[in-house]
């Protein structure tokens, strides 16, 4: 038996979450709907106008996001990440441990705890603006390997590619997951992502990932197809287990070749901060508890179904014990 589910390892950042008119992003020159990073001066400018705005707090960045929402599911995991000995640092460290996420990274003395800011417009959609800080510097020194080998998978953000340290940290994860029989996640993460390590994702895929989670658009651009039937069937020739969301209409699984649509819960979007990341929780939560992949694409879709439903990334009901009511005959 294994003392944890997951060990997760990703960009420790924490997320200020407001909502603003299409209007805000016009005046800022913001690109709309997808995530860019920005150095610290243009992050203080973006939340010196914010000023008025009512914002919101939460320990984040993608795989924290999941091990949370995994905690909240009922499971047991770990988080790799760097924060520094700041107001956000201090406020990260206590909102992970309280959230019920063993926090693994000691706060550093010196630079920045990473922010994130998300600004979600009226169509529910969120536009990311990210300042790395000391996230960037996690190591291979940072990685505990005595818990990563007590763990049943590692779930590891792709967004860690974009960084020299954090992308040895993630090699060395995958590495010695694979030499103590630990599964290995891998998130694509973004689909900006996706293109400017298209060739490096491939071959880390096929060499250590397991379990492969992306949205439509991140494997429409990992594949180079322009149909999400044929994207997700490509990447199923990579790893044995590929899990790739499409929106409402639920979440292609596909197991050793075969295909299938896991239909998902129709919801009326507040804020889509977050999906993802649920998706992915939830289906690892059913991986480390007996589900079969398609079961646990649906409890998947259940958690990023209430994800959607408010504000910010993190669930206000708590999930445990709630999957045999939920998945009743499925």
């Amino acid at each position: 038996m294994k003392k944890y589910d997951v060990f997760g390892v990703g960009n420790a950042l924490v997320d200020i979450i407001a909502f603003v008119e299409p209007k805000f992003l016009d005046k800022q020159k913001i690109d709309k709907g997808i995530m860019t990073l920005v150095d610290e001066t243009r992050q203080g400018q973006i939340l010196a106008d914010l000023h008025d705005i009512k914002k919101e707090l939460r320990s984040g960045g993608s795989a924290a996001n999941t091990m949370i929402a995994i905690a909240n599911s009922g499971g047991n995991c770990c988080y790799a990440g760097k924060v520094t000995h700041d107001t956000y640092g201090e406020f990260y460290k206590k909102d992970m441990e309280d959230a019920g996420v063993q926090f693994e990274t000691s706060p550093d003395k010196e630079g920045h705890t990473g922010t994130c800011v998300v600004l979600t417009t009226p169509d529910a959609e969120r536009t990311m603006l990210t300042c790395l800080g000391i996230s960037t510097s996690l190591s291979p020194n940072d990685i505990d390997l005595e818990k990563l080998k007590s763990s049943q998978f590692v779930y590891v953000e792709g967004y860690l590619w974009d960084g020299d340290s954090t992308k040895k940290a993630s090699q060395l994860t995958m590495k010695e997951a694979k030499a103590n029989q630990v599964k290995v996640a891998f998130t694509y993460s973004d689909p900006f992502c996706v293109n400017r390590t298209r060739g490096e994702f491939i071959q880390l895929t096929k060499d250590y990932v397991d379990v492969v989670f992306c949205n439509t658009e991140e494997g429409l651009a990992l594949s180079e197809k322009n149909d999400p039937l044929e994207a997700v069937a490509y990447i199923g020739t990579l790893s044995p287990l590929v899990f790739m969301t499409a929106g409402k209409e639920g979440a292609y699984v596909c197991q050793d070749g075969q295909i299938e649509l896991v239909p998902g819960f129709p919801v009326k979007p507040v804020d889509t901060t977050g999906a993802g990341d649920a998706f992915a929780a939830g289906v690892l939560y059913g991986l480390t508890h007996g589900f079969t992949p398609k079961r646990s694409a649906r409890w998947g879709n259940y958690v990023a179904s209430r994800i959607v439903e408010k504000v910010g990334p993190r669930l206000s009901v708590k999930l445990a014990n709630k999957q045999e009511e939920i998945l009743k005959g499925y």
